[in-house]
């Protein structure tokens, strides 16, 4: 995972918020700087371009991800309890940080570029085939249902995950998305061990 330093992180933070607030064409280096309190030349002494700062708060994104996801791979515990703990991890995440949620699941911010397209559509991947193998794992186990695909499982985990996160940022974050999100896990864990 790429390292940024204190600075390169509150530009990235700040960058994110502007994208939330007005959409991409609010991020512009003058309004960072005005935002930070800096000079829009101290902005390009960490970053060369407004570019570079959306690859920056992908790779970011991307990295922390990685990790997680590649250690729930490794837990020696039931898939159905690394599915509730992934989905946990992403309500938390995006509690703790609620403008995130609404730059990384506006895929129409980096449409434009083939290069953010192609890091946003590799974001999904990984995430998707972790979680296909979670839950393969789980129906070979018997802990999982069986009469559905593994990927149609994914879709409707990470859809229904996207899903609320959109609704809750539509909402103005004015309902409680750890408590929203316990009451969904309820229930996907109802829909994943039915038929067994």
């Amino acid at each position: 995972m790429a390292e940024y330093s204190n600075r390169q992180l509150q530009i990235i933070d700040t960058a994110i918020e502007l994208i939330a607030e007005g959409g991409i064409q609010e991020l512009t280096m003058k309004h960072l700087a005005d935002r930070i309190g800096i000079s829009e030349p101290a902005i390009y002494r960490h970053f060369k371009s407004k570019m570079e700062i959306l690859e920056a708060l992908q790779r970011l994104f991307a990295g922390e991800k990685s990790i997680f996801m590649k250690q729930m791979l490794k837990r020696d515990i039931s898939a159905i309890e690394k599915i509730e703990l992934i989905m946990k991890y992403h309500f938390t995440s995006f509690a703790a940080k609620p403008a995130l949620a609404a730059v990384m699941f506006s895929e129409g911010i980096f449409q434009n570029d083939r290069r953010l397209a192609s890091a946003v559509l590799a974001i999904m991947q990984q995430s998707g085939d972790a979680l296909a193998t979670i839950v393969r794992e789980g129906q070979k186990a018997s802990e999982i249902r069986n009469d559905i695909e593994p990927q149609h499982l994914v879709t409707i985990i990470l859809g229904s995950l996207r899903l609320m996160v959109n609704r809750w940022h539509l909402h103005r974050y004015t309902f409680d998305l750890l408590e929203e999100g316990k009451v969904f896990i309820k229930s996907l864990k109802t829909l994943l061990n039915k038929g067994q």
